[in-house]
C-alpha cells in the first residue's frame, strides 16, 4: 500500500517558483543525497508548476516538457532521480490551465495520467485552478484518481484542492494518498500558526493510506525564495520566522500530518 506513512520529500515551488530546469533538478537531487536526506526518510523530488510548454502538442494532444527548460525530456529527468535511489514527482491541475497558466488536465485526465506514467512519475501533485464553474470538484479528483490507477503504475496521488468542498470527508474515496486541507503557506509566523489552528478539528481524518497535507514547510528559508517573507504584505519587514518558529512549525506539521497514536503500554 502506498503512503503507509506520511510521504516526505522536496518540492521546487517554495524556493524556485517558475525558475526550474533540468540542471536544477539534477543538482537538487545530488544535494538531497549528499545531505543524507534520503536516509532520513525523505524520498520524493517533485517538480511543481511551469515545467511544460504553454500549449499541448497539436498532433498528440499531450502535455510536453518545455524544450528549453528540459531539453532531454522528462523521462531523462525521472531516470536520473531514480538512479539516485529517489522517487520522482510532477504537477498538474484539475482545471483547463494550471495556476501559472500552463495546460491543465481537465477533460484530459486519462491521457495525462498515462503521459506521467510514461515519464516514470511516482508522485502527482494535482492543483485546483481554472476549473470550469459548472464542474464538480470532487468528481474531478475522482476522475484523476481513476486515471492514475488505470495506468498500472504506482503513482502517489497528492490532491491539492486547498481544503475546499470539505475535502477531508471524501478524498480517500478518490484514491488520493494525501490531501491539501489549507490555503497556501508563506514564510511568516502568522501563516504557519493560522494554518495549524485551522486544522485542530481535522486530526481524525489523517490515517495510513491518506494523510493530511497542510502545505509545504518553509523551515530554514529565512525570508528567501518564492514564498519568502510576507508576500501579501511586502512592507512588513519584521514579520520573519526565527529558528524557534521553525522548530515549532516542524513539530506542528508532524502532529497534523501523521495519525494519532495511542501511547505504548509498558
Amino acid at each position: 500500500m502506498l503512503a503507509q506513512r506520511p510521504p516526505m520529500g522536496w518540492n521546487t515551488w517554495n524556493t524556485f517558483g517558475p525558475n526550474i530546469n533540468e540542471q536544477l533538478i539534477r543538482e537538487s537531487t545530488d544535494a538531497f543525497v549528499d545531505l543524507g536526506l534520503n536516509k532520513a526518510g525523505y524520498e520524493y523530488i517533485v517538480i511543481d508548476d511551469c515545467w511544460s510548454e504553454y500549449n499541448r502538442d497539436p498532433v498528440t494532444d499531450r502535455i510536453v516538457p518545455h524544450h528549453e527548460k528540459f531539453p532531454n525530456g522528462m523521462k531523462a529527468v525521472a531516470d536520473y532521480v531514480h538512479s539516485k535511489g529517489l522517487k520522482f514527482g510532477m504537477y498538474s491541475c484539475d482545471g483547463v490551465r494550471t495556476c501559472a497558466d500552463y495546460p491543465g488536465s481537465f477533460d484530459h485526465e486519462f491521457l495525462d495520467a498515462q503521459t506521467f506514467a510514461d515519464f516514470g512519475v511516482d508522485f502527482l501533485k494535482y492543483d485546483n485552478c481554472y476549473k470550469p464553474t459548472t464542474s464538480d470538484g470532487p468528481n474531478l479528483y475522482h476522475r484523476m484518481g481513476m486515471a492514475l490507477r488505470a495506468t498500472g503504475r504506482e503513482i502517489l496521488f497528492s490532491a491539492c484542492n486547498w481544503g475546499t468542498d470539505d475535502v477531508w470527508s471524501w478524498i480517500r474515496s478518490a484514491g488520493a494518498h494525501m490531501y491539501r486541507s489549507t490555503g497556501d503557506i508563506v514564510d511568516t509566523p502568522e501563516s504557519y500558526r493560522n494554518i495549524a489552528k485551522s486544522q485542530m478539528d481535522k486530526l481524525c481524518y489523517s490515517a495510513p493510506g491518506c494523510f493530511n497535507d497542510i502545505d509545504m514547510l518553509t523551515v530554514g528559508m529565512y525570508g528567501s525564495g518564492n514564498v519568502g517573507g510576507d508576500v501579501f504584505n511586502p512592507d512588513k519587514k519584521s514579520n520573519a520566522n526565527t529558528e524557534a518558529d521553525y522548530r515549532s512549525q516542524f513539530a506542528l506539521w508532524c502532529m497534523y500530518s501523521a495519525p494519532l497514536r495511542k501511547p505504548a503500554r509498558r
